[in-house]
């Protein structure tokens, strides 16, 4: 049975547990050869995405709705994410290892990404979006708070388009253990921070991206 502090240790060593499917009661542990990542320095804001921020219709949360994000994610047609999954993250975020970041739109909760943290690194599990651009707008917000509290790594498991289009890109096992390995020593505090503001979070993001 995969414990809490199991998965932790899991994620230390550069892998992780998946289901085949919701309704597999299984778990096994998956080490791609390619592994995706966003380079915090490197997330790219397009003109509509700035647009979007910048309208400024949507408010921007952290851990108010983990478990409901956990689920949003979840519900699709095929997913990875199973029971035994939907408790451990439960668990992990009660620790204080398994945060959120939800996008609400007219106090609807219409997008949102959740992952692990360990030392300097954040494991993204999954995200989802019920708009247009929630999604995007959810992981900009992300990347700008993983910047600000100290993380050194954002990794994504695997690449997706939709992840490429936003600066994700793939490095070898090897290269994606040795940032692993850094960030596992470095400290850093997902709830450090306060939700900025939409201007300051674009103008900070595009001075360096």
């Amino acid at each position: 049975m995969l414990t809490p502090d199991l998965m932790l240790s899991g994620y230390a060593q550069g892998i992780f547990p998946m289901a085949e499917g919701r309704d597999s009661d299984e778990l096994h542990w998956v080490d791609p050869r390619l592994r995706g990542i966003i380079p915090l320095d490197g997330f790219h804001i397009s003109r509509s995405l700035k647009r979007a921020i910048l309208r400024q219709d949507h408010t921007v949360r952290t851990n108010s709705a983990f478990s409901t994000t956990v689920r949003a994610c979840a519900d699709r047609d095929e997913t990875w994410i199973n029971a035994p999954l939907l408790t451990l993250y439960e668990t992990l975020h009660a620790m204080g290892c398994a945060h959120s970041l939800e996008v609400w739109q007219e106090g609807e909760l219409t997008g949102g990404v959740f992952g692990i943290t360990l030392g300097a690194a954040f494991f993204g599990e999954s995200m989802f979006s019920t708009r247009t651009n929630a999604s995007k707008i959810a992981l900009a917000y992300l990347v700008d708070r993983l910047r600000v509290t100290g993380f050194t790594l954002f990794d994504t498991q695997f690449l997706t388009p939709h992840l490429a289009s936003l600066g994700g890109v793939e490095i070898p096992r090897a290269a994606y253990r040795a940032q692993l390995a850094e960030a596992l020593v470095r400290d850093a505090d997902y709830s450090a921070a306060s939700v900025p503001s939409a201007s300051g979070m674009v103008q900070r993001m595009t001075q360096t991206s």
